[in-house]
């Protein structure tokens, strides 16, 4: 007797999939319609969908719509972003879910401190400009352009050195981004420059979500923030404003999360030490032009600053 061979019936998070519509979407309209809708509106609309493309790609290295790795990865094969190739974007991004990692200047892909031993061989410019990007409005301003220069940086150092794994993720990128090249310049209206203003735009909204996302804290569990925010920032980042439940569930899709939260909000807060803020607009007001934290990582000993050091040693010189 043949046995019949069982095959699972296809699991789709429609929800998750709607988003990924919504993305397409958005890029269709703002190129092929740009006379129409002209700059301002295009670049929004774009802006807008690049934004929640960078989230749903989030979504995608985590499993989701789809069970299969291949199906998810072909919906985020289009690189609309350009910028990042969501291959070395996967890898890094798992890294970080590494938690007794995180905020490690050396261990956390994601991290924003620098070693302290580091930080002292900075010139002064260089240290004005990573502390004016630990402020909101220096991280959308600058933050787009370091973290993706130091990326780069860090994957051409690899890349050379013949780390396979790079190099085959910058050659599925290229060929992406040679996808969307093609589209921008033979069936859309929108100029290449337009473009790339709404690419970095989307990165500059990106780096709202990121700017409090982690906090240097002896305790691994009080290292994520919670954002009570329910707007559209909210909904851009597919509620990965509620990080420290993303980190603690990271196998639970976007639209669960805020059930998930609600239903144990007391227990998250106590659990991240009441880590958290109640919306965006909270913290716009608070670090808009203020710095959260300092650039060296604050449980690493900091080392004798050459720069503020007497000239002798322990010897003032005196007139």
């Amino acid at each position: 007797m043949k046995t019949q061979t069982v095959t699972k019936p296809l699991v789709v998070q429609w929800p998750t999939l709607l988003i990924c519509s919504l993305c397409y979407l958005g890029f269709l309209c703002s190129t092929l319609f740009y006379d129409t809708l002209g700059p301002v509106t295009s670049t929004i609309v774009l802006t807008l969908a690049l934004t929640l493309f960078s989230s749903f790609s989030h979504e995608v290295l985590h499993g989701h719509p789809f069970r299969s790795v291949t199906a998810n990865t072909l919906l985020v094969f289009p690189a609309l972003g350009l910028l990042i190739p969501y291959p070395r974007f996967r890898d890094t991004h798992l890294a970080h879910h590494h938690d007794p990692s995180l905020t490690d200047p050396y261990d956390d892909p994601e991290t924003n401190f620098i070693d302290p031993a580091v930080w002292v061989t900075w010139s002064p410019l260089r240290r004005r400009l990573y502390t004016a990007n630990n402020t909101l409005l220096g991280r959308m301003v600058l933050g787009p352009f370091i973290s993706i220069a130091t990326f780069y940086l860090q994957d051409a150092r690899a890349a050379v050195k013949g780390d396979k794994r790079v190099i085959d993720g910058w050659l599925f990128h290229i060929a992406g981004v040679i996808t969307v090249l093609w589209w921008i310049a033979n069936a859309g209206q929108m100029p290449f420059l337009v473009y790339m203003l709404a690419v970095y735009f989307s990165h500059s909204i990106l780096k709202i979500r990121t700017f409090l996302e982690h906090c240097a804290h002896e305790k691994v569990r009080c290292r994520s923030v919670i954002i009570e925010d329910r707007g559209l920032l909210s909904f851009l980042f597919l509620k990965n404003n509620l990080h420290a439940v993303h980190h603690a569930c990271p196998t639970v899709p976007w639209y669960r999360l805020q059930s998930v939260y609600t239903a144990k909000r007391e227990s998250f807060l106590k659990r991240n030490g009441g880590y958290a803020y109640r919306s965006y607009r909270d913290v716009i007001a608070m670090f808009l032009l203020q710095a959260k934290d300092p650039v060296p990582h604050t449980l690493m000993a900091m080392p004798p600053d050459p720069q503020t050091e007497p000239l002798h040693g322990d010897k003032q010189l005196t007139l």
